[in-house]
C-alpha cells in the first residue's frame, strides 16, 4: 500500500509498506476524509525526535474494511469517526482513569498514530481496540464537523476542562488556530464571561468571535501581557493553545491567585520550560499549572458529537482549504506546513 509521511526528518514523501495486520480486537480502515495537522508537520521537522519511514496523519473519518474476530460493534462498510488518541483499554493505567497514557511504556503512548505506528495518510490503516476506539458516523452530522472532533475539538475542549472554567470567569486563550478556536468555544460553553484570544490572522479572529471570544489581542501591537492587563487586569484562567514555552511565563503573569494555567500546546523536543519563581507567587499563589493531551476513545468522541448535534458548535467551519482525492494528501500536507496567512485547516475528501 501507499502512504504519505516522513522518509526521514525534513524529508516528506510517499512510502510503500505492507497492509497492516489486525488482531482479534482490531480493525483495518481506509480513509474517506483526512485533515493534516501542525503536529504532523512538527513531527516531520523532527519536533518529536528522529523518525524514519513513518506514515503520518492522525485525523480521519474512515470506512471499515476488516474487523478482528472479537469485534462486535462494527462491520466492513461502516463509516466511522476515528479518535486520534486510541488507548489500549485493557492496561492497568486505565484504573487511574488516565486514557492519555493508557500504556505501560510511558507517557502519551495512547497517541499511537504519530509515535508507535503508521498514521492515517495511507490506503489502509490499523485501529487497535476497535469497539472502544471507533464511533459510527452519525447521519445527521456533516463529515467536516465529525472530522474536527477527533483532535481539534477534543484537544481544545480539554484545555477548557483542565482550566476548570466556571460561570463568569475571565480567561485568555493563547493562539487562535484550530485548537485555540475550539478552546474558545469550549470555554464559552462552560460559561466563561470575558474571553480574550491572542492572535493576528483576520479570518481566525472573525471565527474566534463567532465561537465566543469577546476580545482579540495582537502580539504584533505590543506586549500581550500589558495589553491584556490594560483591558481589565488579571484573569481567572489561561489556556495555552499556541506560542512557545515563553507563553507559560506570560500566562503566569496574567493569572490571578487561585487561578489555573492550562497548556495543551505541543512543545518541541529541544525546548525547556523555566519561569521566574516570583510569577508563581514563590510557589504560594495557589495557581495551578496543568498540561495534557486530549482524552482518547469512543466515549469522548460520542459526547463531542452530541454537542454538535445539539447545534452548540460547528467546528467544521475551520476547514477552509479543501482537496479531493487520495493523492492530494501531499498538497494538503504542504499547505499545512507552509501555513499561508488565510489558512485555518485543510481537509482531503477521498473516494475509493
Amino acid at each position: 500500500m501507499r502512504g504519505y509521511g516522513m522518509i526521514e526528518v525534513n524529508k516528506p514523501g510517499w512510502i510503500e509498506k505492507e497492509v497492516p495486520a489486525i488482531g482479534p480486537l482490531d480493525a483495518l480502515l481506509r480513509p474517506i476524509a483526512v485533515a493534516p495537522c501542525s503536529s504532523d508537520t512538527h513531527a516531520m521537522h523532527g519536533g518529536s525526535g528522529p523518525k524514519e519511514n513513518l506514515i503520518l496523519g492522525h485525523e480521519a473519518i474512515g470506512e471499515v474494511v476488516e474487523v478482528g474476530e472479537l469485534v462486535t460493534r462494527f462491520k466492513p462498510g461502516d463509516r466511522v469517526v476515528v479518535p486520534c488518541n486510541t488507548p489500549d483499554w485493557e492496561v492497568p493505567n486505565l484504573q487511574r482513569r488516565d486514557s492519555n497514557n493508557a500504556h505501560d511504556l510511558g507517557p502519551m503512548k495512547s497517541f499511537k498514530f504519530l509515535g508507535s505506528k503508521d498514521g492515517i495518510f495511507a490506503e489502509f490503516f490499523h485501529v487497535n481496540n476497535a469497539d472502544a476506539n471507533l464511533v459510527m458516523l452519525p447521519e445527521d452530522v456533516p463529515i467536516e464537523d465529525a472530522l474536527m472532533t477527533v483532535d481539534m475539538m477534543s484537544t481544545g475542549f480539554y484545555g477548557a476542562e483542565l482550566a476548570n472554567i466556571q460561570f463568569g470567569d475571565s480567561i485568555v486563550v493563547f493562539g487562535i488556530g484550530p485548537v485555540g478556536l475550539m478552546a474558545i468555544a469550549g470555554a464559552a460553553l462552560r460559561g466563561a464571561g470575558r474571553i480574550i484570544g491572542i492572535g493576528t490572522r483576520p479570518n481566525c479572529a472573525e471565527l474566534a468571535r463567532e465561537y465566543g471570544a469577546t476580545d482579540i489581542v495582537s502580539y504584533k501591537e505590543g506586549d500581550v501581557v500589558e495589553q491584556i492587563l490594560a483591558l481589565g487586569g488579571q484573569v481567572d484562567a489561561c489556556i495555552i493553545a499556541g506560542g512557545t514555552t515563553q507563553s507559560i511565563t506570560q500566562a503566569l503573569s496574567l493569572t490571578k491567585p487561585g487561578g489555573t494555567v492550562s497548556t495543551i500546546n505541543f512543545y518541541d523536543v529541544s525546548e525547556s520550560v523555566s519561569f521566574p519563581a516570583y510569577l508563581w507567587g514563590l510557589g504560594m499563589s495557589d495557581v495551578s499549572l496543568k498540561c495534557g493531551f486530549c482524552p482518547g476513545g469512543a466515549y469522548r468522541i460520542e459526547r463531542l458529537l452530541n454537542v454538535i448535534r445539539a447545534g452548540r458548535v460547528h467546528p467544521g467551519k475551520m476547514l477552509n482549504y479543501s482537496f479531493e482525492g487520495f493523492d492530494k494528501i501531499e498538497d494538503a500536507f504542504k499547505v499545512m506546513d507552509e501555513k499561508p496567512r488565510d489558512l485555518i485547516k485543510p481537509i482531503v475528501h477521498i473516494t475509493w
